[in-house]
């Protein structure tokens, strides 16, 4: 039997949270088929990445909660002489087998990381120019292209955007100015932001700055086409734990009718909104008087208590989407979304509701994962 070929992966996650994403997407491969002569991962506290080995398995970028990007890596550059960066990074990309359709230079989300930024942007325009010369990156292609976009994508006559945007893109990670890690994305199973980082500026007019997670979780979670479809104008929402207000503005912005239900109080534009019905209530107790498009919970309590509360609502029928955040315990994450997540799939096949489910771990998040439940059609 001839052995494995081992294929090296390169994940980022939130800095402190190396070891549930290793975790994580070990388990899944390993769900895949046996993991047979890999190596153990490569894990730096708070380095915000992981590098790991397997064999052959492909990790599935969706399925995982930790990972915020998911990179194939093809080589590493231990060494790199300042006076030189240039010629060794040319010389590993040139001896891959595809062209590219973005170039993305990243660091890592640190302190140490964020003071490599200047670099890299200097850096960036030389690499991109002796990449097209090199016939390694497409013309036209740009390191802010996201995937998914075809309108107002970089065009040439050339090269398409749309066949630019099916093109692998191109990774190069710096944990440091000495090391390179080089490596491609699949723009079909990878983050379509760079680093991994769905970024989102703070509204002026919202309440709190938890408002940015949710705008976040809408980003990741759904397509321009189901953000259209499932967040209309018109609709009637329920906002458990509401104050001040970040993830009512949210609703409220798009023209979506909200029941704030919160003991504490509203604040700025939605202390009198029109659109906001603010309900001092304990958000555990509050059943609504009719059913709503969404509910929207970012309450402080155990994950377990969270996740019931919404398989609640949905065999209730009280709802027909869902967003909301699991507060992680100090140890055990990864077992407590598990559990959280598994706890809610087994009481919706349990009463026969056909549903879909995807968590992420948001840039936006910190010691918290952000669920999207929502009712699929038969």
């Amino acid at each position: 039997m001839s052995t494995p070929a081992l294929t090296h992966w390169l994940l980022y996650c939130r800095p402190g949270f190396e070891q549930d994403c290793a975790q994580e997407a070990l388990r899944q491969a390993k769900q895949q088929r046996p993991i047979i002569g890999a190596e153990q991962p490569a894990i730096i506290a708070n380095s915000g990445y992981v590098h790991i080995t397997l064999n052959e398995q492909t990790p599935q970028f969706k399925e995982l909660v930790f990972a915020r990007q998911l990179i194939r890596l093809e080589y590493i550059i231990a060494e790199l002489s300042e006076r030189d960066r240039l010629t060794p990074l040319l010389t590993a990309v040139a001896a891959l087998p595809h062209s590219f359709g973005a170039l993305w230079l990243e660091v890592p989300d640190t302190n140490e990381g964020k003071t490599l930024s200047a670099f890299t942007r200097r850096f960036q325009p030389l690499l991109e120019t002796a990449l097209r010369e090199q016939g390694k990156l497409q013309d036209g292609a740009e390191n802010t292209v996201r995937p998914e976009l075809v309108e107002g994508s970089a065009r040439t006559e050339k090269t398409p955007a749309y066949k630019l945007n099916h093109l692998p893109r191109l990774h190069i990670f710096f944990p440091d100015k000495s090391q390179a890690f080089i490596g491609t994305s699949d723009p079909y199973n990878s983050s379509a932001s760079v680093m991994g980082i769905h970024r989102q500026n703070m509204p002026a007019e919202a309440p709190s700055r938890s408002t940015l997670k949710l705008a976040e979780a809408i980003e990741v979670f759904m397509d321009k086409g189901e953000q259209s479809r499932l967040l209309r104008s018109g609709m009637t929402a329920v906002d458990l734990g509401a104050a001040p207000g970040g993830w009512t503005w949210q609703m409220v912005k798009r023209g979506i009718r909200v029941a704030a239900v919160d003991n504490g109080p509203m604040k700025g534009v939605l202390a009198k909104h029109a659109l906001v019905e603010h309900l001092k209530q304990d958000g555990f107790k509050f059943a609504p008087r009719k059913a709503v498009d969404w509910l929207i919970c970012d309450m402080v309590e155990k994950p377990a208590k969270v996740a019931e509360l919404i398989s609640a609502w949905f065999i209730a029928g009280w709802c027909k989407h869902a967003i909301f955040n699991l507060k992680l315990p100090m140890k055990q994450r990864l077992g407590a979304v598990d559990s959280a997540l598994g706890g809610i799939r087994k009481r919706l096949d349990e009463e026969g509701i056909n549903y879909k489910i995807s968590a992420k771990q948001l840039y936006h998040d910190r010691e918290e994962v952000t669920v999207f439940l929502t009712r699929a059609k038969h």
